[in-house]
């Protein structure tokens, strides 16, 4: 009895070893493993069935130890390795024709209200991106969040497929009906997708073209889609490095970029444009305060102090950032109060600015009614957060009056229009920059062909390698001398394929590359088998 549990005990660890070999060389899934499982313990029962109850009970119980703990160490082996094929697929996809698309919305296209149901933090971007390609439709995915978009960008061979899983994911997260997610979506495919990441990493699709901060956020999303935990494979990063490269040649030989050029200055214009009539009080006057210390921060520190505005009260939960922000701006007289302060500040402030990372509203009107704010003397305030600070309910406080993002289209419409030229110019350099990536692209129909004429070459080599080994059979030639008869071998078919490939891989033209692969296809008859027959089996005449 004791032997036959032994057996029984080794052929459970035998048979879970097996799983997860065949795992490896098949590319199964956990679920098929727990049944391979479940088998083997059927197995194990039949081994087991002339014992006496006792023995069967312990023997069950040490069996019953083994396998669980078996099964923790498969379940391991198994979600490791399938991350690490998962994550394999996705690099390798690139040659089995992937095809970029982008789905989104923007303030172009949607109304705050709706772009902060979708806003994803930047350290949540990787984890929604492993969301949309959980479902097995979409080789690769990246995110891209901003208080002024949302944007989705992924490789997929089943456009149709692909879609409906971006579909579901975009309604589980917002909370809004398919129909009325539709209304405000964008859907891109193809060359189309590809023009539109370099326009908005160009800054020419941004509330305020050439604005600066965008590239810095695609340049987080190219970095985020190729971390380890990122979505992003061959395509997307390709396409994501060429958006930066654009992004990158727009400003800094076009004149795009002059003026205000971010959210956070045609804020501060905005307030400065509204101040009189808003206030009856000249903006230079103008008490001020802040609500939060990142970048939106000191960026709208960087404009009000370039309009002479020196005195600002920053409002934060700690005290390090704002901190940091005074000394980075030693000209300007900056006092800083934590959110216990809050509505002390706002009760003595004209114009309040509010830009944090909050998914709750920070401001709205039960709060101002309920800290003595209920009006009298005028108050500005102007909210630059996606998802928004401010209440929409704000706007029924007396004497408040209420911005955010969608707001600044004012501003924005007299900045385009002086930035008409420059935008031309952009375009031109974006064009540059999508051509690349185009020609990239194309270049991966060289690899089968590649690969084919390889595999080719090396099938002859190895058979006239047979001969000459059989031919010189009796010449007693020293291991040493057949490795140097080999390499001579591999020497001479490397030396003849390597014009042909990199006249292939160099080719610029999607005209000349195609009509390269039909001259080598032609030339090494690639499309036959060794024997000479086509893909139909017949003879080729």
């Amino acid at each position: 009895m004791k032997y036959q549990s032994t057996i029984a005990s080794f052929g459970l660890i035998l048979a879970s070893t097996e799983i997860v070999s065949s795992f490896v060389q098949q590319n199964g899934t956990p679920s098929i493993s727990l049944r391979s499982r479940q088998k083997c313990n059927t197995d194990h029962d039949v081994i087991t069935t002339n014992s006496n109850n006792n023995n069967n009970i312990m023997r069950n119980s040490k069996t019953s130890s083994l396998s669980i703990a078996t099964s923790d160490i498969v379940g391991e082996l198994v979600e490791d390795l399938k991350k690490k094929k998962t994550r394999e697929e996705r690099l390798e996809a690139a040659s089995k024709g992937l095809q970029v698309h982008c789905v989104g919305l923007s303030i172009h296209h949607a109304d705050v209200e709706v772009r902060e149901k979708l806003a994803v933090p930047e350290c949540d971007w990787n984890k929604a991106s492993n969301e949309i390609c959980d479902g097995g439709d979409i080789a690769e995915a990246a995110v891209l969040s901003t208080c002024n978009r949302f944007e989705i960008y992924y490789a997929a061979s089943d456009p149709r497929a692909a879609m409906a899983s971006v579909t579901k994911f975009l309604a589980d997260r917002s909370g809004l009906p398919v129909a009325e997610l539709r209304k405000n979506l964008f859907m891109l495919s193809g060359d189309d997708a590809v023009w539109h990441i370099m326009r908005v990493s160009g800054g020419l699709d941004s509330l305020i073209v050439g604005e600066g901060q965008i590239l810095s956020q695609v340049r987080q999303c190219h970095l985020h889609s190729i971390e380890e935990d990122g979505c992003g494979g061959k395509v997307l990063s390709r396409l994501l490095n060429n958006a930066v490269a654009a992004g990158k040649r727009v400003r800094s030989e076009t004149g795009i970029s002059k003026g205000s050029v971010s959210v956070s200055s045609a804020a501060v214009e905005l307030s400065e444009m509204l101040s009189l009539p808003d206030l009856n009080l000249p903006f230079s006057e103008a008490r001020l305060a802040v609500v939060g210390a990142g970048t939106m921060t000191r960026l709208l520190i960087t404009h009000l102090a370039s309009r002479g505005l020196e005195k600002i009260t920053i409002v934060n939960r700690s005290m390090a950032r704002p901190e940091e922000l005074a000394e980075q701006f030693p000209d300007v007289e900056i006092e800083i109060k934590l959110m216990d302060d809050l509505w002390d500040v706002i009760g003595r402030s004209d114009i309040v600015y509010t830009a944090t990372s909050s998914v709750e509203y920070v401001i709205d009107e039960q709060k101002m009614m309920a800290n003595g704010l209920s009006g009298g003397r005028p108050l500005m305030l102007v909210d630059i957060s996606v998802p928004r600070n401010i209440g929409e309910d704000c706007k029924n406080v007396p004497n408040a009056k209420v911005y955010n993002v969608d707001d600044l289209k004012a501003v924005v419409a007299k900045n385009t229009a002086m930035r008409q030229r420059e935008m031309l110019e952009a375009e031109i350099l974006l064009k540059e920059e999508a051509t690349s990536y185009f020609a990239w692209r194309e270049s991966l129909s060289a690899i089968p062909t590649i690969n084919q004429l390889q595999e080719r070459a090396n099938s002859f080599r190895e058979q006239e390698l047979a001969k000459a080994t059989r031919k010189l059979a009796n010449a007693n030639l020293t291991d040493k001398e057949m490795e140097a008869v080999e390499r001579l071998s591999r020497g001479i078919v490397n030396k003849l394929l390597h014009g042909p490939m990199a006249h292939l891989r160099k080719t610029e033209s999607i005209e000349g590359k195609q009509q390269t692969l039909k001259e080598l296809n032609a030339m090494f008859r690639l499309e036959e088998n060794e024997d000479g027959r086509g893909k139909n089996n017949r003879l080729r005449r």
